[in-house]
């Protein structure tokens, strides 16, 4: 009888394990705490998780202006199951033409074998937002070291926050945020992913951050407004809808995340779609921590689920997230 009790102990410990949520916070960066703009990334060499994101340099003692959200590098993290990381490294970029030199917000597609990079370069470290920001092209075979391919001509030299997306017919699209264009959502198309060509407005609307996704026979974007999340359906992904609801804008319970969601990645797998998003724990409404302190400018991961009901997307930021994501035999 002893050794049965003992047996169903165990049993049911190793089912406890197995069921373990998400932790929340999900991951903050040990460097700088300021991850930020994250892309989720399935390792095929490895067989792990990669989460790339926006270093941002929360810790820096900062007296003038914005140059803690300059001077960044991508950070990378690791997982075997989507919900449990650790820091792993920077991303080699081999693009740096300029002393101080500044990366954002990067996304990364695999296609035959070649990963590519779109990353936000802005050409040094300012103590304000007016100057330069273009999209860069980088390619990659082992995700770590990233080689300069271009620098992507689009419609002004104020461009950030790419997000790429294979269209039907086998061409690719790219959406940005344009920001001499009340920070409306643009977007370029490409047949080979190295040569593009500017299309013009795809939301005339405030927004940064775009994600395209496909679930549930029809495209989606989410769109940072700085208010939570804005998201849009459409048929074609030309046209789209904005839904009646905004999501991530109302304060969550979990531990560090009452503060709206930000700049979020989408990773559907198995039919589940999970959002990773960022926020500042410290610009909370109910307790803002002083303007300026690092608890102001630090930011972390969180996760939640998206869910589907009625026709729009939803999210309850505060339901745990016990599904880990599952291996892929392609990188998106």
């Amino acid at each position: 009888m002893r050794v049965v009790c003992i047996i169903i102990l165990i049993h049911f410990s190793c089912l406890a394990y197995t069921q373990q949520a998400a932790p929340k916070p999900l991951y903050r960066d040990p460097v700088y705490d300021g991850a930020a703009d994250p892309v989720v990334i399935w390792n095929p060499a490895i067989k792990k998780w990669w989460m790339f994101y926006t270093n941002r340099r929360a810790t820096m003692p900062d007296s003038s202006g914005v140059k803690w959200v300059h001077g960044t590098r991508i950070g990378i993290a690791e997982s075997d199951d989507g919900i449990h990381w650790k820091y792993k490294d920077t991303a080699n970029i081999n693009y740096r033409p300029d002393a101080g030199y500044t990366f954002w917000a990067p996304d990364i597609i695999e296609h035959n074998g070649t990963w590519h990079m779109y990353l936000t370069y802005v050409p040094g470290i300012f103590a304000d937002w007016n100057h330069p920001r273009n999209i860069v092209h980088c390619t990659s075979k082992d995700l770590l070291n990233w080689q300069y391919e271009s620098t992507l001509s689009l419609v002004n030299d104020k461009v950030i926050d790419a997000s790429v997306y294979r269209l039907p017919d086998g061409n690719w699209r790219l959406w940005y945020n344009n920001e001499k264009d009340g920070k409306s959502i643009w977007y370029a198309d490409s047949k080979d992913l190295y040569h593009w060509e500017d299309k013009g407005k795809a939301i005339a609307a405030r927004g940064e951050g775009p994600k395209v996704f496909r679930w549930k026979d029809q495209y989606w974007m989410v769109v940072d407004v700085w208010k939570g999340m804005d998201i849009y359906n459409s048929a074609d992904l030309l046209q789209w809808k904005k839904q009646n609801t905004r999501i991530l804008e109302e304060p969550g319970t979990g531990a560090e995340d009452q503060a709206i969601g930000g700049h979020a990645d989408v990773v559907v797998n198995d039919d589940k779609v999970y959002l990773y998003y960022f926020t500042h724990p410290g610009r909370r409404k109910d307790k803002p921590a002083p303007r300026g302190s690092v608890d102001d400018k630090r930011t972390l991961i969180q996760l939640a689920m998206l869910e589907y009901k009625d026709g729009e997307l939803t999210c309850d930021r505060n339901k745990p997230v016990y599904d880990k994501l599952k291996p892929k035999k392609k990188g998106r």
